[in-house]
C-alpha cells in the first residue's frame, strides 16, 4: 500500500500536485479492535498527518483499504456506511457483501465468494465427482461462502456425505471430530471453505493420524498460501486463487531498506532481527548480538523478499489506485490535454464514493471497475499442488476461470494435473458407482440422490445410457437384447420347411400322396377284379384323388403366410375335404341302395345309377365352393405378424379374416362326415364280404375323432403350433381314410388273390 501510495505521490498523470496521507492500523484479526479504530476514522478523531500549506484536510478520511476479513468488514462497512465513506477491501469475499442495501459504500477489488462458489461447483461437476465432503470456518467467510457453494452443488447434481464447521479458538475436541469425520468418510474428496489460520489448525490435527487419501479442493484463501505447502499429504490439491501478477518495482522498493527505515517501523525490526538473528540498538534482547551494519537483505530469502507470487498485494495495489483515481475525478479536470487538480479544493468522502462507482481504468494491464454490487470482474486461476523435480511441493498454475465468459467456457485447463498421492488419474468420489446401460437408478431411502441401486431394466425395455433414470419400452417389433441395452429386431417365427417339424410334417405329406398314388396305381392295374369292381371304382378313384389332393394341401400350411397361400391353404383344404366326403357318402349310399336292390320287387339302383352318384358329388362339393367364394369376397384371410402370443418374437400367420367362413367351412365338413357316419352305421350289418361300410363307419370314427379333438388344441395351441395341429389333423383324417377302406382291399389284392373272386364275394358266410 505504501509503494503504491508513493507511486501515487510521484505521479505527473494521476493528481498531479496533489499527495495522498495514510494511516495504517493493525486490527490483529480482531473484530473488536478493528470496530474501535473504525469509530475513530468516522467520527473524525483522527490525529494530524501533515500540517502547513501541504495539506488541505488535516484528518478528514477520504476512504478505508481493508479489511482482510469478511467479518470485520462487515462491521466496519455497517458502521461507516451512514457516513458515506467508501470502503475498499482487498481480501473480504463474502457474498453478502454485496448486498448495497445493507452495506452501500463497500467495494472491493477481490471477487465475491458467490463466484468462487460456482466455480468450485462447476469444477467438481467438471472432474465427475458426485460424493464430496464440505467443511468450512465457522465464520461469515466460511459460513456464506459455503451456503452458496451448497446451493450451486445442488444444482450440479451433486451430493455431500458431511458438512460440518469449525473455528481455530473452538476447544480442540471440536476440531478433532471433524477432523475423525474426515478420515471416516466415504467421499474421497474434500471442498475445505476455510480461512487460513482455521485450515491450518486443521491440517495439523489431521497430521497427527494418517487418514486415508483425500482429494483436497480448496477456496483462496489457503489453497496459494506457501506457509501450507508443509502438509504433504495434501499433495495434488486443487482450488481457485486470486490471479498471480507483476507490480513493476515492488522488489526493489522492498530490498531499499536503510537503517533508519527498519528503525523506525516496529514491524520492520522485528522482521530484521528475526532474519539476521541481531539486535538493532539498545533493545533488550540479551542472546542476541547486535547488528553490525553488514546485513545484505537482497541475500535472504523469505516470503518479504519473494515477489513471484503476488496475489492479494495485487488486490491492495488496485485498491489503492481505485481509490486515487476517485479522488482525481472529483478533485481534477482536464482542460485542452492539460489535467490540472486544485489541492485546496475540499472534498467530501461521499463525492469519492460516487467517483469509485464509476471508476474504470488499467493499471500496469490490469483491468480495475466495480459492478452495480460494487465487485469486479471475476477471474480466478486454477492451482494445483504438484511436487517438483526437488521432491517440494509447489503451487502451480494449470488453468483459468473467468465468469465473464458464455456458459460451459468459463474453465480453460492448459496442463497436466497431479492428484492425490501423486496419481494421474482423476480420482473417483461417488456414492454408488454408474449404473451401466441396461439398468435404471433406484433411489435409496432416506440417502441423497447420488446413492441409489441399479436395477435391471423390466422385460421388454432398455435403458442405452449410462445413469438412466428411467428404462424406456422397445417398439412393437423390437425386443431387448440380453443385456438390455439395445432393441433388436424380434425374430419372426413360421413353420418353415427348414425346421425339423416341417420337415416331418412335408414328409407325411407328400408319403401320404404317393401312398394314395400307389393305392390308385394298385386299382387301376386291377380294376377288372371283382373285389375293385364291387366297390363302385369309379367313386373310389375320385376318393383317392381327393385324397391325394388333401395330402399335399397341408403343404400350403407350411411356409412363410402370403395373401395368397393365406386363402388358398383354407380353400383348398376345405373343398378338397368335401370332395373326399361326397365320394364316401356316395360309397356308403351305393352300398345301401345295392342292398335294398337284393330285395325282391325292389328296383332302386336305377334311381342312384353312376350319374346320381356324381351329381350328389358335385352338389356337395359345389356347396363348400359357395361358402369358400363367399368367405373370400366379403373377408378373406390375410397374413398378419401376431405381437401378443409371445413378447420377445413375431408368429408370422394368417388370420381368418372372417372366423364364421372358417367356421363354416369346418361345419359342412363335421356334417357330411356325421351324415356319412350314420349311414355307415346303418349298414354295418350288411355281410361283410359285399360291402365296405364297417369299414367305412371305422374310418368315419377316426376322421370325427381327429376333427373332435382338433377343435381344442387349434384354440390353445400358440404360434406356429396352431399351424401344425391344423396340418395334423388332415394328415391324421387323411391316412385314416385311406388305410380303413383301401388298405384291406389293397392286401386282398396283393396278397390274397384266392380271395378276389366273385364266389367268395357273394358267399356271406365267410369273409
Amino acid at each position: 500500500m505504501i509503494f503504491a501510495i508513493e507511486e501515487i505521490n510521484n505521479s505527473t498523470e494521476l493528481l498531479p500536485g496533489i499527495k495522498l496521507g495514510y494511516q495504517i492500523y493493525d486490527s490483529c484479526g480482531s473484530v473488536p479492535v478493528a470496530m474501535h479504530v473504525t469509530f475513530q476514522l468516522s467520527s473524525g478523531l483522527d490525529p494530524v498527518f501533515y500540517t502547513g500549506d501541504n495539506c488541505s484536510q488535516s484528518g478528514t478520511v477520504m476512504a478505508i483499504v481493508g479489511e482482510n476479513g469478511s467479518t470485520p468488514s462487515i462491521s466496519m462497512s455497517r458502521i461507516i456506511g451512514p457516513f458515506n465513506i467508501p470502503q475498499v477491501s482487498h481480501f473480504a469475499t463474502c457474498a453478502c457483501l454485496s448486498d448495497k442495501q445493507q452495506y452501500p459504500s463497500f467495494f472491493r477489488t477481490i471477487p465475491s465468494d458467490q463466484f468462487q462458489a460456482d466455480a468450485l461447483a462447476k469444477l467438481v461437476k467438471h472432474f465427475g465427482w458426485t460424493w464430496i465432503g464440505a467443511i468450512r470456518s465457522d465464520s461469515d467467510y466460511g459460513n456464506n461462502g459455503m451456503a452458496s457453494f451448497l446451493d450451486a452443488a445442488h444444482k450440479e447434481g451433486i451430493c455431500v456425505e458431511y458438512s460440518e464447521s469449525f473455528y481455530r479458538t473452538h476447544p480442540r475436541s471440536r476440531i478433532q471430530r471433524v477432523a475423525d469425520i474426515i478420515r471416516r468418510s466415504t467421499a474421497v474428496v474434500v471442498v475445505a471453505f476455510t480461512a487460513l489460520g482455521d485450515m491450518r489448525i486443521l491440517l495439523e490435527m489431521l497430521s497427527l493420524k494418517p487418514s486415508p487419501p483425500r482429494q483436497w479442493i480448496g477456496s483462496e484463501s489457503w489453497v496459494t498460501d506457501s506457509d501450507m505447502l508443509r502438509f504433504s499429504f495434501c499433495a495434488g490439491a486443487i482450488g481457485f486463487g486470486i490471479e498471480k501478477s507483476v507490480i513493476p518495482g515492488l522488489r526493489d522498493f522492498l530490498l531499499d531498506l536503510s537503517p533508519s527505515k527498519v528503525a523506525a517501523s516496529p514491524v520492520l525490526t522485528e522482521f530484521w532481527e528475526e532474519e539476521f538473528n541481531c539486535r538493532l540498538g539498545q533493545r533488550s534482547a540479551t542472546n542476541k548480538n547486535a547488528c553490525d551494519g553488514t546485513e545484505d537483505i537482497e541475500t535472504i530469502q523469505s516470503p518479504y523478499t519473494d515477489t513471484s507470487q503476488l496475489r492479494i498485494t495485487n488486490m491492495v495495489y488496485k485498491a489503492v489506485y481505485a481509490i486515487a483515481h476517485a479522488i482525481h475525478n472529483a478533485m481534477c479536470q482536464e482542460t485542452q490535454s492539460i489535467t490540472q487538480c486544485d489541492k485546496f479544493t475540499s472534498i467530501k468522502s461521499k463525492q469519492v464514493l460516487t467517483q469509485l462507482k464509476k471508476v474504470n481504468f488499467s493499471q500496469n494491464g490490469y483491468d480495475v471497475s466495480f459492478d452495480a454490487n460494487g465487485d469486479p470482474v471475476a477471474t480466478y486461476e486454477l492451482v494445483n499442488w504438484q511436487q517438483s523435480e526437488s521432491g517440494s511441493i509447489e503451487v502451480v498454475t494449470v488453468g483459468h476461470y473467468d465468469a465473464s465468459l458464455p456458459v460451459g467456457q468459463e474453465f480453460h485447463i492448459n496442463r497436466n494435473l497431479t492428484w492425490m498421492e501423486g496419481g494421474t488419474q482423476v480420482p473417483l468420489s461417488v456414492c454408488s458407482d454408474s449404473c451401466p446401460a441396461g439398468t435404471r437408478k433406484v433411489l435409496q431411502k432416506g440417502k441423497p440422490i447420488c446413492c441409489y441401486d441399479c436395477i435391471l431394466c423390466p422385460e421388454g425395455e432398455i435403458s442405452n445410457a449410462t445413469d438412466s433414470p428411467e428404462c424406456f419400452p422397445c417398439s412393437k417389433e423390437f425386443w431387448p437384447n440380453a443385456k438390455r441395452d439395445t432393441c433388436l429386431p424380434k425374430p419372426v417365427e413360421f413353420l418353415s420347411f427348414n425346421e425339423s417339424l416341417g420337415i416331418i410334417l412335408a414328409a407325411f405329406s407328400v408319403g401320404g400322396a404317393c401312398l394314395t398314388i400307389i393305392t390308385a396305381a394298385v386299382f387301376h392295374r386291377h380294376r377288372t377284379s371283382p373285389i375293385v369292381r364291387a366297390n363302385n371304382s369309379e367313386l373310389s378313384f375320385l376318393l383317392l384323388f381327393s385324397l391325394t389332393l388333401c395330402f399335399l394341401c397341408s403343404l400350403t400350411f407350411i411356409g412363410a403366410p402370403s395373401e395368397w397361400s393365406c386363402m388358398l391353404r383354407h380353400t383348398a383344404f376345405g373343398i378338397t375335404f368335401v370332395l373326399c366326403m361326397s365320394c364316401v357318402l356316395g360309397k356308403t349310399i351305393v352300398v345301401l341302395m345295392a342292398f335294398k336292390a337284393t330285395l325282391p320287387g325292389r328296383n332302386v339302383m336305377k334311381w342312384f345309377g353312376p350319374p346320381q352318384q356324381r351329381m350328389t358329388v358335385v352338389s356337395f362339393t359345389f356347396i363348400q365352393v359357395i361358402i369358400c367364394t363367399l368367405w373370400l369376397v366379403l373377408s378373406p384371410p390375410f397374413p398378419m405378424k401376431n405381437l401378443t402370443t409371445y413378447k420377445e418374437r413375431i408368429i408370422l400367420e394368417c388370420a381368418l379374416g372372417s372366423a364364421i367362413g372358417f367356421w363354416a367351412v369346418l361345419g359342412y365338413i363335421g356334417l357330411l362326415a356325421v351324415f356319412c357316419f350314420v349311414l355307415a352305421v346303418l349298414a354295418r350289418k350288411l355281410p361283410d364280404n359285399f360291402n365296405e361300410a364297417k369299414l367305412i363307419t371305422f374310418s368315419m370314427l377316426i376322421f370325427c375323432a381327429v376333427w373332435v379333438t382338433f377343435i381344442p388344441a387349434y384354440v390353445s395351441s400358440p404360434g406356429k403350433f396352431t399351424v401344425a395341429v391344423e396340418i395334423f389333423a388332415i394328415l391324421a383324417s387323411s391316412f385314416g381314410l385311406i388305410l380303413c377302406i383301401f388298405a384291406p382291399k389293397c392286401f386282398i389284392i396283393l396278397f390274397k388273390p384266392e380271395k378276389n373272386t366273385k364266389k367268395h364275394l357273394m358267399n356271406k358266410s365267410q369273409f
